[in-house]
């Protein structure tokens, strides 16, 4: 691309010479060659835009507030979203999601570079920040929107996940036998809008206090060398 930029800021300066101006064959050249740069232009943005080098990764661990304080500090991931996933009602509010009779589990949403952290990693980080042992429950959240759960959006993904929940009962790493749920992805609802940045936003509120805040500084214990500088 900087080549033709160059190349058309060359064009353009030819194109104030009045011999070459003069030249109906020239300036229509000139405006094909520019209309080809610009959609060239165009094209390059939007598969910038489109991020292809990054991949997703759909968690439920609990309370999507404390799995999204979690992630969102994680060197490697640009974008963390709450949200309802595995139910069977269309567009469902946070109010429809908390009766548990949606389907749907309180999940992340993240978008990763795969170059800079790995799905075994997030995966690594997913187990051993929430009890993976307790059925639709985490502490005192209650319910089977507080499911752990994986929404894997590739057949490699979904490989990793098992392999990795299976050797992690083998080692018997937690007391009891991991309950996680590996379902493939569904439909993604983002959760509204006063639940995304929670903790940012809302860290000194008793629940962030009490729940968040040991997490954060578990990752910090355990993980600090995956973590973005401050």
């Amino acid at each position: 691309m900087n080549f033709l930029a160059g190349f058309l800021v060359l064009l353009v300066i030819l194109s104030y010479s009045s011999e070459n101006m003069k030249n109906n064959k020239f300036r229509l050249y000139l405006a094909a060659i520019f209309t080809l740069f610009i959609t060239l232009m165009t094209s390059a943005e939007n598969n910038t835009s489109g991020n292809p080098s990054m991949e997703t990764a759909t968690f439920g661990m609990g309370c999507f507030w404390c799995s999204e304080a979690v992630f969102q500090d994680l060197k490697g991931v640009y974008k963390v979203e709450s949200g309802y996933e595995g139910g069977h009602t269309k567009n469902p509010s946070y109010k429809e999601v908390c009766t548990g009779t949606t389907g749907h589990a309180e999940v992340i949403q993240v978008t990763y570079n795969p170059k800079e952290i790995s799905y075994e990693t997030l995966l690594e980080i997913f187990w051993k920040l929430h009890d993976p042992t307790t059925l639709n429950r985490q502490g005192a959240d209650v319910g089977t929107q507080y499911r752990s759960v994986i929404f894997y959006h590739t057949p490699e993904q979904k490989a990793v996940a098992e392999n990795f929940m299976q050797e992690l009962n083998r080692q018997q790493v937690f007391p009891n036998p991991i309950v996680t749920q590996i379902a493939p992805a569904a439909t993604f609802y983002k959760a509204e809008n006063y639940h995304q940045d929670y903790y940012k936003l809302h860290g000194q509120e008793p629940y962030c206090q009490y729940v968040i805040k040991p997490k954060m500084e578990k990752l910090e214990k355990v993980f600090k060398e995956k973590l973005k500088a401050d």
